[in-house]
């Protein structure tokens, strides 16, 4: 069972989606995976662009030109929510669709097989 201040969290990240208006559970977990998704790429754009600047080397951004405002770093900070709505809707959702066939995830399986 979640205690303590994880529950707050999970609490509090249920209470946004129901008064947004998702009160189906299914829903809510999807819209929560895409939002951890949008941010986990970013957090890996940030580890390798460091790693990268550390290293003294070129690195060629997942996240090029303008696409930088599709980062979840850059659009979470916008004024108001009807305007992140409408970066994610339109810009982030078609860039991930567009970009995710250049992209290479590695899955594992519980047995340790991977597979890019």
């Amino acid at each position: 069972m979640i205690t303590g201040e994880l529950k707050n969290k999970v609490d509090r990240i249920w209470e946004t989606f129901w008064t947004g208006g998702i009160t189906n559970p299914l829903d809510v977990i999807e819209q929560f995976t895409y939002l951890l998704f949008i941010k986990q790429l970013d957090d890996v754009e940030t580890t390798k662009e460091s790693e990268a600047n550390f290293l003294g080397i070129t690195y060629e951004s997942m996240f090029p030109g303008d696409c930088q405002k599709y980062r979840w770093s850059k659009f979470k900070n916008l004024g108001s929510a009807e305007e992140m709505y409408d970066v994610v809707l339109n810009g982030v959702f078609p860039f991930i669709k567009k970009s995710s066939s250049r992209w290479r995830f590695r899955v594992c399986s519980l047995h340790g097989r991977c597979h890019i």
